[in-house]
């Protein structure tokens, strides 16, 4: 029995790229089957998240034995014959060419990430602003359009709001919440919708199931960057989102040691009904002619991001930067529960403080997204906090300069924890309207709770906040 495996890099023991899966044959792949059916035809039972984390897409390196993941520090691959040479650069036979389009440690970080996600395949880039930006650019050209929600990280706001449209590409923008309002942007130049599974740094639950509804009712997919939470905590896969970006730089390394991003497919999008995608339903002239979803099936996107973006972009992961995120992979669903423990408890400390105006964090029972953040995230609301200090921009000053164990930075996900005043820093950029578009205002200050003694975070933040005033 042949089936369309939806989750190939769950399979534990492959050390292969992303499309080389046993038994699948991707150039002929045939169409989706049952549950039943792919369970009677792999009847071994799919391993869990933790065993996922360690071992997915590895094994014991065949050549020397090494049960780490050997780093391939190489630019190139030798061909076995000029035929050999010819069947690769045509796309008639998958292997390594060239370190920009793969790498057979990218490879491995590339398929832990599909599998942690349940996508078919996931592609590597090198930094998340790259794995959002070629994963745009897949799906649209000049004249196309995209719709987004506003509550965005200050480098996505910018990147759609001035550098795509200077590309021809229009992005419209509406409040998460406004569904009728999304809804009337998507039009016939629409290429896909957009949002945060947790919008940063406003930290408001995205409704991931209502929206992938609204997008697939349109005919177009929903791109979702899945930073804040981590596959750890939230799967929008599972909820019907088609296409995940990641910036690995954060949570998936963990220790603010590497930068990096990856796109995963969730290979369940019907490119070819939609209607929309003539680049992925129309030869590619760059490959000789070769069709997408004809050649691909529930790959095309990946595949194409891969051999046609990667490749003319250039935006590739550095090996070693892959090996060091696959460290962090090993230890990411710890690392998440410790997060949001302290998190939960930073929070309720803060929301009982005199010197707080407000606070920010799903985990409270009391956010008007604690019921979203229960759906979607069952297992913990993540490190993030936003909070308002009392005595405004300058207060938030104060505060920042006084802190002791937080460090101040542009980052969040590392395991140290850090603070930072997103008015006057990630989100300094944008005018006044366009930062309260985003949730941003002048007194917030934005926490990322790291893993250490939470006792220590609270007696700082305790001291900060003596000072602040």
């Amino acid at each position: 029995m042949r089936c369309r495996n939806t989750t190939p890099s769950a399979k534990l023991g492959l050390a292969l790229a992303p499309w080389q899966i046993p038994g699948i044959n991707l150039i002929s792949a045939p169409g989706p089957c049952s549950q039943k059916e792919r369970a009677l035809a792999d009847p071994t039972p799919k391993p869990h998240f933790a065993t996922l984390a360690v071992h997915g897409g590895q094994s014991p390196d065949p050549a020397t034995h090494a049960r780490a993941v050997p780093i391939y520090q190489t630019t190139s691959y030798l061909f076995d014959d000029a035929d050999h040479a010819a069947r690769l650069f045509a796309l008639k036979e998958f292997g390594n060419i060239y370190t920009r389009i793969m790498n057979p440690t990218t490879a491995v970080f590339e398929q832990r990430m599909a599998a942690l996600e349940g996508g078919v395949g996931a592609l590597a880039l090198a930094s998340g602003q790259a794995a959002q930006t070629l994963a745009i650019l897949t799906l649209a050209r000049a004249g196309d359009e995209i719709v987004s929600t506003t509550s965005l990280y200050g480098g996505t706001y910018n990147l759609f709001h001035h550098t795509l449209p200077r590309m021809g590409i229009t992005v419209r923008f509406a409040d998460a919440a406004d569904y009728e309002g999304l809804k009337k942007l998507i039009n016939a130049r629409t290429r896909c919708v957009y949002s945060e599974t947790v919008g940063n740094p406003k930290l408001d639950v995205l409704d991931i199931e209502k929206l992938a509804a609204l997008a697939h009712d349109q005919g177009v997919p929903l791109m979702i960057d899945n930073t804040t939470p981590t596959a750890a905590l939230c799967k929008p896969i599972q909820w019907g989102a088609d296409i995940i970006v990641n910036s690995a730089t954060k949570f998936i390394g963990g220790h603010g040691t590497s930068i990096g991003g990856v796109i995963i497919d969730s290979g369940k999008f019907d490119w070819k009904a939609s209607g929309r995608f003539a680049e992925f339903t129309n030869p590619d002239p760059s490959y000789h002619g070769v069709v997408y979803t004809e050649a691909f099936g529930p790959m095309a996107f990946i595949i194409k991001a891969r051999v046609q973006g990667l490749r003319d972009t250039g935006a590739c992961l550095s090996p070693f930067n892959a090996f060091l995120f696959l460290q962090g992979l090993e230890t990411l669903h710890l690392r998440m529960k410790a997060h949001s423990e302290n998190a939960l408890a930073v929070a309720r400390f803060l929301k009982k403080h005199p010197r707080v105006e407000w606070v920010s964090y799903a985990g409270l029972e009391d956010s008007p997204y604690h019921s979203l953040a229960r759906k979607y995230m069952p297992d913990g609301a993540g490190a993030l906090i936003a909070f308002g200090i009392k005595g405004g921009l300058e207060a938030g000053k104060r505060f920042i300069n006084n802190v002791k164990l937080f460090s101040l930075l542009a980052n969040i996900g590392d395991a140290k924890s850090l603070v930072i005043h997103p008015a006057s820093t990630t989100h300094q950029q944008l005018t006044p309207e366009e930062q309260k578009a985003t949730g941003v205002t002048p007194e917030m200050v934005r926490l990322s709770i790291g893993i250490e003694d939470v006792r220590d975070i609270l007696a700082d933040l305790e001291q900060a906040l003596a000072r602040a005033s």
